[in-house]
């Protein structure tokens, strides 16, 4: 698999569960039926960061993606003499 669709994906999926735990008491009823409801406190110093991170991964990826290649990044100097060939 290409690194910028696994990278793409991963952004996607992360974005997803954290913006659902962030914005639905998901993750409150799943702290109180483990009977870690004192922790609720702390969720917005961990998923607001987390949140953030996720949407800056989720932008790089589409950079990544949709950045146009350059004609100079994998030139060699058997490439050079054939363009230069088919330049005359």
């Amino acid at each position: 698999m290409n690194k910028d669709k696994l990278l793409l994906r991963f952004g996607m999926v992360g974005t997803a569960i954290i913006a659902l735990c962030c914005f639905t008491p998901v993750l409150v009823v799943l702290l109180s039926v483990l009977g870690l409801a004192s922790l609720t406190g702390y969720l917005d110093m961990v998923l607001l960061p987390a949140l953030g991170l996720f949407i800056a991964l989720l932008a790089y990826a589409l950079y990544r993606k949709n950045r146009s290649p350059t004609k100079h990044c994998c030139k060699t100097k058997t490439s050079e003499k054939r363009e230069e060939k088919n330049e005359r």
